[in-house]
């Protein structure tokens, strides 16, 4: 069997891929002012107020919002994008005058790239403090901490920050295809690479084997880093590794899997957008993989 190609970390500053706003600092303490040209991420349940435009979409700024007559329920401080204060609200059932609620999932492509990255982080901050308005070890109403984003129990002293839910995502390769499955989940035909939460008490490497062993009975060896990213919806974090097959052959669980099976690069069924590091690892096997075949 030919060697396994080890695995490109593809940053998020190559084109192909969606890029996280490289210019945003993440920061605590909101400031005295909000300016007029800040974005405001407003949000009324879980769709996010935009702007159409005749191409794609736009956050508004603070300066183009009645925010005394929107009265938000609460409001977040994120930090700073290109040095500007950025700012999430909760509305409650007001319809915000001139802007459009939409999914944020659905906005991807419509938004500027750093804005929809951005949008990500507001809403889950922004659930975050909307769920955890209350302790959930005895109910007391919380208090945010000044320097840390947390909140705190001033009853008992119990500490919540924001959830992250982290997953692994894994490309598995064997003779030069790769492990593609279609879950129950997918609203189309759509497949990809096999993923997972994470369990308490679990590595990362230790999910990556039991995933692709529960999913589609098949052993795996030659775990590699690959990369990650933040995946909003709500709030996990996709940890990416590629790997190779070690033994066993596909027996689907036919619980959260309809079909799964091997692919050359030439060969794909329907896979990601790339929104999705699934996609990522699916465009670096056929990089990898389709130049190995070529050269055969």
């Amino acid at each position: 069997m030919q060697g396994f190609p080890r695995a490109r970390n593809l940053e998020y500053a190559d084109p192909r891929y969606p890029c996280m706003n490289q210019r945003f600092v993440s920061e605590i303490l909101p400031p005295p002012e909000l300016p007029g040209d800040s974005p405001c991420f407003l949000f009324r349940g879980n769709r996010l107020a935009v702007r159409r435009l005749e191409a794609g979409a736009a956050v508004p700024r603070a300066a183009e919002l009645d925010l005394a007559r929107l009265a938000p329920l609460r409001r977040q401080y994120l930090g700073r994008a290109d040095g500007l204060p950025c700012f999430s609200f909760e509305l409650n059932q007001l319809e915000p005058a001139g802007l459009e609620l939409a999914e944020l999932r659905g906005l991807w492509g419509a938004l500027p790239e750093e804005e929809f990255w951005l949008a990500g982080r507001a809403f889950q901050i922004m659930d975050w403090d909307r769920t955890h308005q209350f302790c959930g070890r005895c109910g007391t109403p919380t208090q945010p901490k000044a320097e840390e984003r947390a909140k705190l129990c001033p009853a008992c002293g119990h500490f919540s920050f924001p959830r992250v839910a982290p997953a692994i995502i894994v490309a598995v390769v064997r003779e030069g295809k790769i492990l593609l499955a279609r879950a129950r989940r997918f609203p189309t035909t759509m497949y990809s690479v096999i993923a997972g939460f994470v369990d308490p008490g679990e590595s990362l490497e230790e999910c990556a084997h039991r995933e692709v062993r529960e999913e589609v009975g098949v052993a795996i060896r030659a775990l590699s880093y690959f990369g990650s990213q933040p995946w909003p919806f709500p709030h996990s974090l996709m940890v990416a590794f590629t790997a190779e097959h070690a033994g066993g052959e596909i027996a689907i669980d036919d619980k959260e899997i309809m079909d799964a099976g091997w692919y050359s690069p030439d060969r794909l069924p329907r896979i990601p957008d790339r929104i999705s590091v699934a996609r990522r690892l699916i465009d670096w096997f056929v990089e990898v993989h389709g130049q190995t075949a070529a050269g055969r």
